[in-house]
């Protein structure tokens, strides 16, 4: 596995390359934010708690991990619900898989379209973001379950940058953001 670089900030990087939980709260994240922000928000959470588990974050006084999402720099835009979602994120991590965030994608050996179907069981996972986060975790993360890259679909292709799963440098990240200004102009004449 290599290094993630998404956010431009070595910390926050080196947090996501790390720590499985991370990379899956900062994909949660992704979603009306700038990217690089989305995956900068676990380091964020980390410096502002004790401890960085999903244990922790899913007993985290919900008002209190509010104002964590609140101090400037913000976590998120939209600190109430994302916050609750981050807390319902963990909750989930805790419960069904032990705490451990990396066994939704290592446990039991799972196909690439087991793995699909259990990120799109967690809470924030439509199958949009169930299939980058797949992507990138193929890509980037070393998986090697069988189909990943079918069960991605078109973010599984080499060489798409159409996502998250695609940025490995300052050159991709912009090959990234043109694909999606580009997609977005399209929907737009649509």
């Amino acid at each position: 596995m290599t290094a993630l670089h998404i956010t431009g900030n070595d910390e926050a990087d080196r947090l996501l390359t790390d720590d499985p939980l991370a990379l899956l709260i900062g994909m949660l994240l992704d979603q009306q934010i700038a990217m690089e922000t989305a995956f900068a928000g676990p380091a964020k959470i980390r410096s502002r708690l004790a401890s960085f588990d999903a244990a922790t974050i899913a007993d985290a006084d919900p008002e209190s991990f509010v104002e964590l999402f609140r101090e400037t720099p913000a976590v998120h835009r939209f600190p109430g619900s994302m916050a609750a979602r981050v807390q319902e994120l963990c909750r989930t991590v805790v419960d069904e898989w032990d705490g451990d965030a990396s066994a939704i994608w290592t446990s039991g050996s799972p196909t690439g379209a087991e793995v699909l179907e259990r990120l799109k069981a967690l809470p924030g996972f439509g199958d949009q973001k169930a299939r980058i986060f797949l992507a990138l975790l193929g890509k980037q993360r070393g998986l090697e379950a069988t189909g990943w890259r079918e069960a991605a679909g078109a973010y599984g292709e080499d060489g798409s940058y159409r996502s998250v799963a695609d940025i490995v440098d300052a050159d991709s990240l912009t090959r990234v953001r043109e694909t999606k200004r580009a997609a977005k102009a399209a929907a737009r004449k649509n």
